[in-house]
């Protein structure tokens, strides 16, 4: 057969506390100040470093807050994220490199055909006002010979 004991405790054993006049116990405010607990499970000479953690370290240890299946959800979400990320990078990069050859190997040659066939029309033009400017400087100068026209 299994017999009961009541233990008191020893703070309340050398001072019983005084009942307030509704008959409930209260304590004042000196006795809360004076009053401390050694033994919680809160107390100041703690063994956590937290001066040695990195944020990794802080973020990890918050996964316990989630449940289970918020977990995996928001796991789903990252990853699925990550990956349409990676796939527009690699998509946009390689968009881009063939953007760029293709300009290189048609433009580059196009730009330059160009720019010779604007030298040849600017040449043309220097010689056309060279002989604009010739016929002014010598007047009644040679003209040129009409062509025979033939007999019928």
């Amino acid at each position: 057969m299994v017999r009961l004991i009541e233990v008191e405790d020893e703070h309340f054993t050398q001072e019983k506390p005084q009942a307030s006049k509704d008959n409930v116990l209260l304590a004042t405010d000196d006795e809360e100040e004076d009053f401390t607990d050694t033994e919680s499970e809160i107390s100041n000479d703690s063994e956590i470093e937290v001066e040695g953690e990195t944020l990794g370290d802080r973020i990890s240890a918050l996964k316990d807050i989630l449940p289970p299946s918020a977990r995996r959800q928001f796991s789903s979400s990252v990853s699925y994220i990550s990956s349409f990320t990676k796939s527009s990078v690699l998509f946009s990069g390689r968009a881009l490199w063939v953007i760029s050859t293709t300009a290189f190997l048609l433009g580059v040659p196009w730009a330059l055909a160009y720019a010779e066939e604007e030298q040849y029309v600017q040449l043309e033009r220097e010689q056309g006002m060279i002989r604009g400017a010739n016929e002014m400087l010598t007047p009644g100068g040679e003209q040129p010979a009409k062509e025979a026209q033939p007999t019928l």
